[in-house]
């Protein structure tokens, strides 16, 4: 196996702790010794052994005179769990092959320079851009203030519909591509959506995949003025992940104490073109250490993010269907750009099918 076939190992172990890990990032590690495969490991989760740890653990005897091969620069520092780079040291180890430096500026290069001072030999870039792609919401948070990563899923007809005048909207995309959204609210912290979701659904918000131990991500709603009702299940459905609510100083002081007895965490924010401000949004969900963000809201809520410029990633579902008509509900409602110029773009674009279904994902601008 090449360099690069090791590291994709390691990439894969690594999204084994996709879901689990928050606030750190997940990250994966391969033991080789005389071109055999010796350890294996991944980060479980925060205050557990790091991959390095893991994998050097698994080669046992085995580690002294190989090579890790691991998605992320060893840690250097003491935090929850000793440094890596000294069990990398005490283990023997005489390569260590990096994916990619540790974006924090606090302790980039520290794990790398510190191991070639101790005479071991360090690669760092090996499957790079893989490696980066694998920590994307992490790089983001810690370069950019602690500013969440934000993904955007849409579900649409094919010409841009989520719901029908009336409002239906089930289903319609496929069992598969629900499933795929499944995974997607696994692996973020928060999700969000606006009051009309709630009233129109009342979704539960919640992760389910069969077979797999899944985390609910906390659930965020937009109301500026509490208008949701008490009883919906975001408020009352029993789960570990919290319930918090952005509204603004308009809404009532009696709905206030309501939701706030009811366990809801308020987060009073300005409003900007009758919508909570995003900005203000984002940085105080920052603050409470939430790394990344799902909206799944509706066309207001799509609208106002993207006008926003806060939206990182883009995963649109599209169901071979036509409402045929102008008066179903748009994925975006508000006003666009005059020329075509100013449109959103995306980049790095990826294409994918569920049965009939299809997946358009990408990046904008801003990431």
């Amino acid at each position: 196996m090449t360099d690069q076939e090791y590291m994709d190992l390691a990439i894969a172990l690594a999204e084994k702790g996709r879901g689990y890990t928050s606030p750190n990032p997940i990250v994966g590690a391969v033991v080789v010794k005389d071109g055999a495969i010796v350890g294996q490991g991944w980060h479980h989760g925060p205050g557990l052994p790091h991959a390095e740890v893991e994998a050097i653990n698994d080669a046992g005897d085995l580690a002294r005179g190989s090579d890790i091969y691991v998605t992320l620069e060893p840690c250097n520092h003491t935090g929850r769990t000793p440094p890596c780079t000294r069990k990398i040291l005490d283990a023997g180890i005489r390569r260590v092959f990096v994916g990619t430096e540790d974006p924090n500026p606090f302790v980039a290069g520290g794990g790398i320079r510190f191991l070639r001072e101790q005479g071991v030999e360090v690669q760092v870039g090996v499957s790079r851009t893989r490696a980066e792609v694998l920590i994307e919401d992490f790089i983001w948070y810690v370069k950019n203030d602690k500013h969440p990563f934000v993904v955007l899923k849409c579900a649409s007809t094919l010409d841009g519909r989520l719901a029908t005048s009336t409002g239906d909207s089930k289903w319609i995309t496929n069992e598969l591509s629900r499933g795929r959204v499944h995974e997607l609210r696994h692996w973020v912290d928060a999700i969000l959506v606006g009051a009309g979701t709630v009233k129109a659904d009342n979704p539960s918000l919640t992760t389910r995949i069969e077979g797999v131990d899944t985390r609910d991500p906390i659930r965020v709603i937009l109301d500026a003025r509490l208008s949701i009702d008490p009883d919906a299940r975001v408020v009352t459905r029993e789960s570990d992940a919290k319930t918090i609510i952005a509204t603004s100083e308009s809404a009532d002081p009696e709905r206030r104490a309501l939701f706030q007895k009811r366990g809801v965490q308020l987060l009073i924010l300005p409003e900007k073109d009758g919508m909570i401000d995003f900005d203000s949004l984002m940085a105080r969900l920052g603050e409470l250490g939430i790394m990344s963000v799902l909206i799944e809201g509706g066309g207001r809520v799509i609208h106002s993010a993207l006008s926003a410029g806060i939206v990182n990633k883009a995963y649109l579902f599209m169901a071979p269907k036509l409402l045929g008509g102008d008066d179903g509900v748009s994925m975006c409602r508000g006003k666009g750009p005059v020329l075509m110029k100013d449109a959103v773009q995306l980049s790095r674009v990826a294409v994918e099918s569920f049965d009939d279904d299809i997946l358009v994902t990408g990046y904008l601008k801003n990431s």
